[in-house]
């Protein structure tokens, strides 16, 4: 199986006649994702690529596709706006690839999504993919393959780097989901872990996280008291000055909470074992799977 989206996900790209949009709609058609639609205002009654129609508003593809996941590619100042109008029109799952999203922004949307019944995931994140199933964002492709191996990960680039590691010693993953950095976003690695745990085909879990903030503490105490499945971990930022942000807006220590050190000795404490390098995770979870 896998968690959040599979072969059977309609999906509609926000901002699919732009840039980024038209590159990676054709990399998700390409790997076999059902894009289902396109939204660009004013592009209505086109089509992307002779083949995928394009509609002016979320909820006119939702009603002529049954769609029921978007992502979305357009600019920071409309990006609030963009999942507004996605949750508005029920669309269930709806990934933000977006960097630069104004965290003032979030405090509106992530209630307003929530109270939808709609889960969101990002922004700035790199989406998902269900290896073999469905693409959803801009993970690529070819660096991974179906397996055993559920794969969480505030990161984009170490998502990439131990996926890969993992296709390369003959492990693959259910699904590798890149919850983004910035301080505020949709979806939690406790929601993520509280997902693998229930789908029966991962048996054993990663989660990557970094300096800043206490999402990754939080979620070593969920997975000891909550988790059947074991889990391993790799810290990014290990050698940050303290104070200084580190690449993502969420990556700035506060105090001790925030440090790889207090991470790395919490995850232990609550039975998670830690990779010193993103690829000893492939020699921790080799030894998890037995």
């Amino acid at each position: 199986m896998s968690i959040f989206a599979d072969q059977n996900t309609r999906l509609i790209v926000q901002g699919i006649t732009g840039r980024d949009g038209s590159f990676h709609s054709r990399q998700m058609i390409d790997y076999g994702t059902r894009v289902v639609a396109g939204v660009t205002p004013g592009k209505g009654g086109q089509k992307f690529d002779e083949k995928v129609p394009i509609f002016d508003t979320v909820e006119q593809a939702v009603r002529e596709t049954g769609a029921n996941a978007s992502v979305i590619y357009v600019p920071p100042p409309f990006a609030a706006d963009a999942i507004f109008e996605a949750a508005d029109a029920g669309v269930e799952f709806i990934v933000c690839i977006t960097e630069g999203v104004p965290v003032l922004d979030m405090t509106r949307v992530r209630p307003y999504v929530a109270d939808k019944g709609a889960r969101l995931l990002g922004p700035n994140c790199p989406g998902l993919i269900s290896p073999g199933k469905s693409k959803i964002g801009i993970i690529p492709g070819n660096i991974t393959m179906q397996g055993p191996v559920g794969l969480v990960s505030r990161s984009g680039t170490l998502t990439y780097e131990v996926v890969h590691k993992l296709k390369g010693a003959g492990i693959g993953t259910t699904t590798c989901v890149g919850i983004g950095g910035d301080p505020i976003n949709g979806t939690s690695f406790i929601d993520c872990l509280a997902a693998f745990e229930n789908d029966p085909e991962t048996k054993a879990i990663v989660m990557i996280g970094e300096i800043g903030g206490t999402d990754e503490q939080d979620a070593a105490r969920f997975a000891s008291a909550n988790l059947t499945k074991p889990v391993v971990g790799f810290i990014a930022g290990q050698t940050a000055p303290p104070g200084r942000r580190m690449g993502h807006a969420g990556a700035i220590i506060s105090g001790s909470a925030g440090t790889a050190e207090e991470k790395v000795t919490t995850f232990r404490e609550n039975g998670i074992a830690v990779a010193q390098r993103p690829v000893d995770v492939v020699g921790l979870i080799q030894a998890a799977l037995g």
